[in-house]
């Protein structure tokens, strides 16, 4: 039975979030502690047992929790005793990221197992029939072919570009840069075809916003800023524990926003965007402008770690410019962390010490010391781990993952 969908009406009421709340702490329980009994589960979360009986019967009924038979042990007066337990075949969930040029997955369990990851790169131009069936023989490699699919609750799809609802065609907005746009048909639609199940599309550098403050560099913070630094520029913001979207799905696009002596052409049709000065390719552009030798990023990356001064120049450079403009975000919206991830943030210190300095410089006073800068932790999983937090945070059973860290 399907656990994440369809489980509840949807209500809002007092007493539906109590339950909700109820719920949440026997699933973190058992979460955290495995295999409880009901007296076991009553001492820990300090429920009644009238209320308790009743939120177990719920879960047990939904499929997210089971009933196991006592082991072999020496017979006692009464009734066996069984153990309560999260049940490991319901509640699974994909995440999926067609990256520009590669896809990735990755997917979990009820118990929030990361239960198998991987990916694969293609061409930037491959069509997005044979991109879906990349990923569907990527996730039949996952648990070493024993997931099972007609126990997915759903799927999170992270895609390039802006995303207004699960019905539209990721690509086709502005600032989408080179990645080709779904036009032959409707992703979700085929998504559910293959899989047959729910799917929640949204851009893919938003959801790595969400994996790094569910799982990652973030885990457990409410208010996150994500940059990601690649071969485009974005990010994504979570406030107040949940993913921010905006109006139009268009929160997040902070390569977009213009620096100062930036003039060059961007991929969104204006000039002097962050992206301009701060993507990989504006980058390695820059460092051949100033004299530098590098067919490509891990050449870049090696002259730094040689202390070649030009390189060092170019990431001061860019660093400043990430920097004010994470400075100016931050100023709007107060995030406590920044994440910074991507291909350039492998560049290390020489990046990093740029964007702290411009960043301290440029952010209100009171706010200096209660910002914390950090690398990106998950790499390149962080797209389709997203996707599962997106599934996960969207169940009325685990709206509140993971406000309560294991």
């Amino acid at each position: 039975m399907r656990m994440l969908v369809g489980m509840h009406p949807h209500q809002d009421g007092p007493l539906a979030r109590l339950r909700r709340g109820h719920e949440d702490l026997v699933l973190d329980l058992l979460r955290k502690h495995g295999p409880l009994s009901r007296a076991e589960l009553g001492q820990h979360s300090g429920l009644s047992r009238t209320t308790l009986s009743d939120i177990v019967a719920g879960l047990i009924e939904t499929g997210a929790v089971v009933a196991t038979a006592p082991g072999a042990a020496p017979r006692r007066r009464g009734r066996p005793v069984e153990a309560l337990t999260l049940n490991p075949s319901a509640g699974q969930a994909i995440g999926i990221d067609f990256a520009r040029r590669a896809v990735h997955v990755s997917a979990v369990n009820v118990a929030h197992e990361v239960i198998g990851s991987a990916s694969e790169p293609h061409d930037p131009g491959l069509p997005w029939e044979e991109r879906i069936a990349l990923a569907e023989r990527l996730v039949g490699t996952l648990a070493d072919g024993a997931l099972r699919l007609d126990a997915l609750n759903a799927i999170g799809v992270g895609v390039v570009g802006p995303v207004e609802d699960a019905a539209a065609e990721p690509g086709s907005g502005p600032g989408t840069g080179p990645a080709r746009p779904c036009r032959s048909a409707d992703l979700p639609a085929l998504l559910r075809k293959r899989f047959d199940a729910p799917v929640l599309l949204d851009n893919n550098t938003r959801l790595a916003a969400l994996a790094e403050a569910t799982w990652g560099a973030a885990a457990g913070g409410q208010d996150v800023l994500y940059l990601r630094l690649s071969h485009g520029v974005g990010g994504g913001l979570v406030v107040a524990g949940a993913l921010h979207r905006g109006a139009y799905g268009l929160s997040g696009e902070f390569g977009h926003i213009a620096v100062e002596s930036g003039d060059g052409r961007c991929s969104c049709g204006a000039t002097g965007c962050l992206e301009t000065v701060a993507s990989v390719g504006a980058v390695l552009a820059a460092y051949r402008r100033a004299g530098g030798h590098a067919d490509g990023l891990a050449a870049l990356l090696g002259a730094l770690e040689a202390g070649d001064p030009v390189a060092l120049r170019t990431l001061e450079a860019a660093g400043t410019h990430i920097g004010t403009v994470l400075a100016a975000v931050c100023n709007a919206v107060g995030p406590g962390v920044i994440v910074l991830g991507g291909e350039l943030a492998a560049a290390g210190p020489p990046l990093f010490e740029p964007v702290e300095r411009a960043l301290r410089a440029h952010i209100m006073p009171i706010s200096r010391d209660r910002v914390d800068l950090r690398p990106a932790a998950l790499g390149e999983t962080g797209g389709a781990l997203g996707g599962i937090a997106l599934v996960l945070r969207e169940s009325p059973l685990l709206s509140q993952y993971p406000a309560r860290p294991g």
